[in-house]
C-alpha cells in the first residue's frame, strides 16, 4: 500500500512509522530484525530503510605509501527492505540517493525494487561523502533530489534513461525530505522552500521532516508549506535523546537547535538513565502536541536502537 493510501485509510487517525539502518558490512541482518521486532507490536504502517553511498578510505603504510579504496559500510538496503516487507508484511521504504550513484545505478535499483514488489521510495540528494567538503554528484548521476524525483516519475511512465519505452510501467510513490529549520546548505528557509516546492512539482507525494525538538518549528514549517502551495502530507520526524553527547552530536550532524529547557534538564542530570528518561518524556510531550495538531503520522528515527522509541510509542499506539 502507498503511504498516502495508509494516511487516507486511517481517516485522520495518526499513524506510526520509523526508520532503520541496514546492518554494517559483515553483520547479519538478524541483528537488525531482532531490534525492530519490539516495535512491530505497535503496528507501524511503514518502515524506512536508509541507503548508503560508498566512501573513500585511506590507508597509510610505514614506508609512507598511501592507498585509497572505496567501501560501502552498509550495503544491504535492498535485502533489508525485501525481508521487512515480505517477512513482516509491513510496507518497507528504501531511500534512493543522488550522491555516489549514476542514473544507471538508480534505474537498476528501481527495477529490482519493482520486481520484488516494493512500490514506495524516499528520494534524497544525500550528504557529502566523508572525504568531501561539499556535496558532489556522480558524473553521470542526478545532482539534486528534484532531478531524482523526475527520473523515478519517468520510469513510472515507462521511460528509461537510454530512451527505451515500455508499457510495463513502474508504480512508485515518492517521498522527499523537508527541513523545518532549513537544509544546512540553504541560505535561508524561504530559499529552501523553493527547492522543496520543486520536488513536489516534479512528482513527490509526501514529505518526511528532518528531526526537530521544538514543535513550533514544525508548525511554522507546515504553515510556510501551505502558503507556498505545497499541499501534500507532511510527516514529522522525531527522536528521543538518550545520551549527554547528543547535545553536541545532533546539532553538529543535523544542523538543528535544541530547546534550552531540554538542554538544562540534560545537563543537570546525574546519570545516563536520567538522561534517557528526560529524552523520552520530552519526546512524549512533543507527540501529544503533534497529535492534537492532527499530524498524519509520527515518524521516529530509531538509529538502530528501538528501546527508547518503544517507550514513547507505547504511550500512544
Amino acid at each position: 500500500m502507498k503511504v498516502t493510501e495508509h494516511i487516507q485509510n486511517a481517516k485522520e487517525k495518526t499513524l506510526f512509522s520509523f526508520e532503520i539502518l541496514p546492518p554494517k558490512k559483515g553483520e547479519n541482518v538478524d541483528s537488525v530484525l531482532k531490534n525492530i521486532e519490539p516495535l512491530l507490536q505497535y503496528n507501524p504502517s511503514f518502515i524506512d530503510v536508509t541507503y548508503h553511498r560508498e566512501e573513500l578510505v585511506y590507508n597509510e603504510f610505514p614506508d609512507g605509501r598511501i592507498t585509497k579504496h572505496s567501501i560501502n559500510r552498509r550495503p544491504g538496503t535492498l535485502g533489508t527492505t525485501s525481508i521487512i516487507q515480505h517477512k513482516f508484511g509491513v510496507d518497507a521504504i528504501p531511500h534512493i540517493l543522488c550522491g555516489g550513484f549514476s542514473k544507471s545505478d538508480t534505474e537498476n535499483m528501481l527495477i529490482d525494487l519493482n520486481f520484488i514488489g516494493i512500490h514506495n521510495v524516499m528520494a534524497l540528494r544525500g550528504d557529502a561523502s566523508p572525504h568531501e567538503t561539499y556535496f558532489s554528484a556522480h558524473p553521470n548521476g542526478n545532482r539534486f533530489a528534484n532531478e531524482l524525483v523526475k527520473q523515478i516519475v519517468n520510469l513510472n511512465n515507462g521511460e528509461y534513461i537510454d530512451g527505451h519505452t515500455t508499457s510495463n510501467k513502474t508504480n512508485f510513490q515518492i517521498g522527499v525530505a523537508g527541513y523545518p529549520e532549513k537544509h544546512m546548505e540553504a541560505p535561508n528557509l524561504q530559499n529552501d522552500m523553493k527547492y522543496l516546492k520543486q520536488k513536489i512539482d516534479a512528482g513527490a507525494e509526501y514529505i518526511v521532516t528532518q528531526m526537530f525538538f521544538d514543535n513550533q518549528a514544525y508548525f511554522d514549517f507546515v504553515e510556510k508549506c501551505r502558503a507556498a502551495e505545497i499541499h501534500v502530507p507532511i510527516i514529522p520526524g522525531l527522536k528521543p535523546i538518550s545520551t549527554h553527547r547528543h547535545l553536541n552530536i545532533i546539532p553538529h550532524r543535523f544542523h538543528i537547535d535544541l530547546p534550552q529547557n531540554l538542554i538544562d534538564d540534560i545537563e543537570n542530570a546525574k546519570t545516563t538513565k536520567e538522561i534517557k528518561a528526560i529524552g523520552i518524556q520530552h519526546c512524549i510531550q512533543q507527540c501529544e502536541e503533534l497529535l492534537d495538531f492532527g499530524v498524519p503520522a509520527l515518524h521516529f528515527y530509531s538509529m538502530g536502537k528501538a528501546k527508547n522509541v518503544e517507550e514513547v510509542v507505547k504511550e500512544f499506539f
